[in-house]
């Protein structure tokens, strides 16, 4: 199927619109992320470092060639680890800045990225804080939005998996009983919502109201708050004048892809 011209102009800043997805196989992963962006820590690390660092050095502990192969091949549908992307050179930035908020930003670029873990957001977002959230259910919801699509071990496993993602993102708790809990904004995570949501084409206010920003979990006034925490730090440049807002990303963005944004919008 054709992708539309909307779906063209976002991919370039690293989104993937595609219908194939890591969470079928595996969570968010973010521990193994961790444990890359912590192995490779220089500025001027490319593409190439990061999968030598999984694939070579076997920084991630893994048991086989085989299993380091498909992690690296996970993470990179997940994260793309490729510094010339958009997405994932602002996830270095914000990461670097902000560990409280490392759980937060790996979900919003996994978000980004993964069209499975998109779709179960609605599903997951509708829930109050303390309600039970059953893996049967998820698998009902999946099974709805995709008819036929997967077998009863995919659905289970799929399932299985994204729980595990929103449990590390902090919007599930528990282990064998799930229990919608409340994510953790920071500045950090805030700022790199507010970014997605540019990249979309959102402005203003609107960007404390995209997708992106409901994933946070927090209300809008407090987001505010958050991206203020930022702007003062220097990680964006957030101007508020009575009603009228205004976010600026000016360390994140290079002239060229400021260029395809003009283009766009």
């Amino acid at each position: 199927m054709m992708k539309t011209e909307k779906e063209t102009d976002i991919s370039c800043f690293g989104f993937s619109l595609d219908k194939g997805g890591a969470h079928n196989a595996r969570t968010m992963m973010l521990e193994d992320l961790r444990l890359l962006l912590s192995y490779v820590d220089q500025p001027t690390a490319t593409k190439n470092d990061y999968l030598t660092a999984i694939q070579d050095d076997n920084c991630l502990g893994k048991r086989s060639g085989k299993s380091r192969t498909l992690t690296k091949r996970h993470l990179v549908a997940l994260y793309s680890l490729d510094p010339e992307v958009t997405l994932f050179r602002a996830l270095l930035y914000f990461w670097r800045r902000d560990a409280e908020g490392q759980p937060l930003l790996a979900l919003l670029c996994a978000y980004a990225r993964d069209p499975l873990l998109r779709r179960s957001a609605s599903f997951m977002l509708q829930f109050t804080e303390g309600a039970i959230v059953t893996r049967e259910a998820l698998e009902e919801y999946l099974e709805d939005a995709y008819p036929g699509r997967f077998s009863k071990a995919t659905l289970k496993s799929s399932a299985q998996n994204l729980n595990g993602t929103w449990t590390s993102s902090g919007h599930l708790s528990g282990k064998a009983k799930k229990v919608r809990a409340r994510a953790t904004a920071t500045a950090g995570s805030v700022a790199y919502a507010l970014f997605l949501g540019y990249l979309t084409g959102g402005r203003g206010e609107a960007l404390f109201e995209s997708e992106y920003a409901r994933l946070l979990d927090c209300p809008k006034e407090r987001a505010i708050e958050l991206a203020e925490a930022a702007s003062r730090r220097g990680w964006i440049v957030f101007k508020r004048v009575g009603d009228v807002i205004e976010v600026l990303f000016p360390n994140n963005l290079t002239d060229q892809e400021r260029e395809w944004i003009r283009d766009q919008y």
